[in-house]
C-alpha cells in the first residue's frame, strides 16, 4: 500500500518556466507578480499553495506561520536546478488568508525572518507577516477603460487632488480612526466629483511598517495598505473613482526602502535589492537603502511592481517619487562620499537605463496611462520620449514654479513690484517639459504651515492671495496639483494623525475658497484653452508683463479655434485698478467669464459688469483695446463673446 503524503509534503510543481526564469535573469520579465509570491494552486486535484522567492544566497529556506506553529525546520523550500536563485515548493492545505514569513538560513551565518517582497497583502500593522492571498473582484469600469483609451494622446485636463488616505477625514467619535477603503469609496469619490477634480493622486498605497512616513518607506510594493481594507476594497475604491469619472494616480517609490527586519533589506543576509556599495546603495537623507538598478533581477521586481498597479488595480498612472535622487550619485552627498561614472560624472547610468525602460515598458503596454516624474533639478527631457534621448515621462512636476511662486507671495504687496521676474520667469522654460504645477504636501509640512500661511496682510488679504494665487496657477501652461486641505484654505500644517480642519468650511472665508475651486475646475475642463496646448508655446501670449509700477500681469491662453482665447489679467495689489486699458486682439465685444474677487467667493466683488466693447485705441501692440476695472489682489478672465458682431483677429 503506497504511503500518504502529509500535508507538509513537498510536491513538484512550479509556475516558473525556463523562458521565466530566462527573463528574469535578463531583467525583462514584467510580470513577476504572476509567478513568485504565493499562489493558491491545485495540483494533481490537491489544493494548497505555491510559494516561489529569490534569495541567491540562502543556504536553506522554510515557509513558517500558524499552520506549522512558525516551525522552521517543516514546509521547506527546494532551490531551483537553473541556478536563477529561486527557491520553490507546494504545500497542501495553506489556504486563503494564511499569514507567514519565509524563514532564511543565510549562507553568512545568519537567521532571517522575512515578509514575502510579492505578498498581495501584509497582515494589520505593526504586525509583519505576509498574508496568502488570491484577488477576486468584478470590475466594474470596462466603459471608463474604453473612454481612456480612446482619448489617449489627445488633450485633457489634469486637476489632480492629493490625498493621504489615513488623514483626509477621520472618524472623531470613533477614537479617531482613519476611512476604510470602503467609506472613502463614499466620502472622498463624491467630495471629489462635486469639487470637481478630474484625478486624485495617493500618497504611497503600499504597506508600510513606519505610518509617519506617510507610505514612502514601502516593505510590501505588492500590497496595499491593510489598515484601511482588503486588496478588493481598495479595487473597489477605484471602481468607485472611475464610475465617477475620476482618474487613480499613485505615487511609487522605486528611489529607496526602508531597513526593517522583515523587509527588503539585506533579504537574503547580503546586499539582494540593494547596492552593496554604500555610496550607491545608502540614503543619507533619508537613512534607508537604494535599490540596485544594475541587477537584473531587481528591474525586473520593480517595473513588475509598477506593471502590477496598472494591470491589477486599473491604476490610471504613477507619480515616481524622488526621481532627482535617482538621477545623480552624488545626491545630497558631499566630496569623496560619491563615486563617478565609468566617464567621471555625476550622472547614475544605471538609474537613468532603469527609468527609460520602465517608461518604454508602461507605455508600451498602457499608452492610456501616464507616468509623471517629481524631478526637482534641471535634467534635460525628463518628459521627453526615450526615443529623442528624454527620459520617458509624460510629466514633470514643475518645482521651480512652485518655489518662485510661493516665494512671491509671502512678499507684501508694496514690494512685488521688485519681484515681478519670480511671477514671470517661469513662462521663459514653461515650454521644454510636460509640466504639472504642485502645491503639494510637501509644502505643508516641516514646518512651513499651510499654503494660506505663506499669504501676506491680514485675514482679507491672505484669503485674497489664496484665491489669486490658485486662479493664477490654473491659468498658467501646465496641469495642476493640489494637496488636500488646501482647497478650503486649511490654516494649520498637515499632520498625518489628524483629520483635515473640516469644521473650517462653516466660515465665508473658508468656503468662498471651496466655491471658487469647483469654479475653477469647472472652468478648466470646459475652456480648451486652458489645456489644449498646455505644453506648447502656441498656448500662451504674452500681453504685457512690464507693468512693474502697478504690479500687473497679463497674458492670454489660447486653443486651435479662436473663439476659445482667453484673456487673463492678475492685479497682484490690494489697489482697485479703474479704466485700466489693455490691448485685445480682436474687435468686438468681450465678455468677463471668472473673477476671482467675486462676492460669492468671499471676494469684495469688484466686477466687470456685462459686454465689453472694443475701441479702435492701439495698446499693447495691437490695434484694438477694452477699459477694465481690476479687483484687488484679483483674477479677471475675458473671452470673445461669439453671440455679438464680427470679430478680426490682430496680428
Amino acid at each position: 500500500m503506497a504511503k500518504k503524503k502529509s500535508s507538509i509534503e513537498l510536491t513538484a510543481f512550479s509556475l516558473l518556466t525556463d523562458f521565466d526564469i530566462h527573463l528574469f535573469r535578463s531583467g525583462k520579465h514584467f510580470r513577476l507578480y504572476e509567478k513568485l509570491g504565493a499562489h493558491l494552486v491545485e495540483v494533481d486535484g490537491v489544493k494548497g499553495t505555491y510559494f516561489a522567492v529569490w534569495a541567491p544566497n540562502a543556504k536553506a529556506i522554510s515557509v513558517i506561520g500558524n499552520f506549522n506553529g512558525w516551525n522552521a525546520g517543516s514546509h521547506k523550500l527546494s532551490p531551483r536546478w537553473d541556478e536563477s536563485g529561486i527557491w520553490e515548493g507546494f504545500f497542501a492545505g495553506i489556504g486563503k488568508g494564511e499569514i507567514y514569513k519565509y524563514a532564511i538560513h543565510s549562507n553568512t551565518g545568519e537567521y532571517l525572518e522575512k515578509a514575502d517582497p510579492f505578498a498581495l497583502y501584509a497582515e494589520l500593522p505593526p504586525k509583519t507577516a505576509s498574508v496568502v492571498w488570491e484577488t477576486s473582484y468584478q470590475w466594474k469600469d470596462k466603459a471608463w477603460l474604453k473612454q481612456r483609451k480612446e482619448s489617449t494622446g489627445k488633450a485633457k485636463p489634469y486637476a489632480v487632488y492629493e490625498v493621504h488616505v489615513g488623514s483626509w477625514r477621520r472618524k472623531v467619535e470613533e477614537e479617531n480612526r482613519s476611512l476604510t477603503y470602503l467609506e472613502m469609496a463614499q466620502e472622498l469619490v463624491d467630495y471629489v466629483k462635486d469639487t470637481g477634480f478630474t484625478h486624485v493622486e495617493f500618497l504611497p498605497i503600499m504597506e508600510h511598517p513606519f505610518y509617519g512616513s506617510w507610505g514612502y518607506q514601502i516593505t510590501g510594493y505588492f500590497a496595499p495598505s491593510s489598515r484601511y481594507g482588503s486588496p478588493e476594497e481598495f479595487m473597489q475604491l477605484v471602481d468607485a473613482f472611475h464610475a465617477a469619472g475620476i482618474g487613480v494616480i499613485l505615487d511609487w517609490v522605486p528611489s529607496h526602502f526602508p531597513g526593517d527586519d522583515h523587509g527588503l533589506y539585506k533579504f537574503d543576509g547580503t546586499h539582494l535589492y540593494e547596492h552593496a556599495d554604500p555610496r550607491k546603495g545608502f540614503h543619507p537623507d533619508w537613512k534607508s537603502y537604494i535599490f540596485n538598478y544594475g541587477r537584473n533581477e531587481v528591474k525586473s521586481f520593480l517595473i513588475s511592481n509598477a506593471v502590477y498597479w496598472l494591470d491589477q488595480y486599473h491604476i490610471d498612472g504613477i507619480r515616481v517619487d524622488a526621481v532627482a535622487s535617482m538621477l545623480y550619485l552624488d545626491y545630497s552627498r558631499k566630496a569623496g562620499e560619491w563615486e563617478p561614472n565609468q566617464y567621471g560624472g555625476r550622472e547614475n547610468l544605471e538609474s537613468i537605463a532603469f527609468l527609460k525602460e520602465l517608461n518604454e515598458i508602461v507605455y508600451g503596454n498602457y499608452p492610456d496611462t501616464i507616468t509623471i516624474a517629481e524631478e526637482s533639478t534641471a535634467w534635460p527631457g525628463v518628459s521627453r520620449p526615450t526615443y529623442l534621448g528624454g527620459l520617458g515621462f509624460g510629466q514633470k512636476w514643475m518645482m521651480g514654479w512652485m518655489h518662485d511662486t510661493l516665494h512671491f507671495f509671502q512678499e507684501d504687496p508694496i514690494n512685488r513690484k521688485y519681484h515681478m521676474n519670480e511671477i514671470t520667469f517661469s513662462i521663459m522654460y514653461a515650454f521644454t517639459e510636460n509640466f504639472m504645477l504642485p502645491l503639494s504636501h510637501d509644502e505643508v509640512v516641516h514646518g512651513k504651515g499651510p499654503i494660506i500661511g505663506r499669504m501676506s496682510g491680514d485675514e482679507w488679504r491672505r484669503f485674497a492671495n489664496l484665491r489669486l494665487l490658485y486662479t493664477y496657477m490654473y491659468t498658467h501652461p501646465g496641469t495642476k496639483l493640489l494637496f488636500m486641505g488646501a482647497e478650503f484654505g486649511q490654516t494649520s500644517e498637515w499632520k498625518h494623525d489628524l483629520s483635515l480642519d473640516w469644521h473650517l468650511l462653516q466660515y465665508d472665508y473658508h468656503k468662498g475658497v471651496h466655491s471658487l475651486f469647483r469654479d475653477l475646475n469647472a472652468l478648466y475642463k470646459a475652456e480648451p484653452a486652458l489645456y489644449q496646448f498646455a505644453f506648447e508655446e502656441r498656448g500662451f501670449e504674452w500681453i504685457d508683463y512690464n507693468d512693474r509700477e502697478n504690479s500687473v500681469m497679463i497674458y492670454a491662453r489660447k486653443a486651435e479655434h479662436t473663439a476659445d482665447y482667453l484673456l487673463v489679467v492678475c492685479n497682484f495689489t490690494p489697489e482697485v485698478r479703474r479704466h485700466y486699458r489693455i490691448g485685445v486682439p480682436a474687435r468686438g465685444y468681450w465678455k468677463e467669464i471668472f473673477s476671482s474677487d467675486h462676492t460669492k467667493y468671499a471676494g469684495s466683488g469688484v466686477v466687470n459688469h456685462g459686454d465689453i466693447a472694443t475701441t479702435p485705441v492701439k495698446y499693447h501692440g495691437r490695434d484694438y483695446s477694452i477699459s477694465l476695472s481690476l479687483p484687488p489682489l484679483g483674477v479677471s478672465i475675458f473671452k470673445l463673446n461669439r453671440e455679438i458682431g464680427e470679430f478680426e483677429l490682430g496680428s
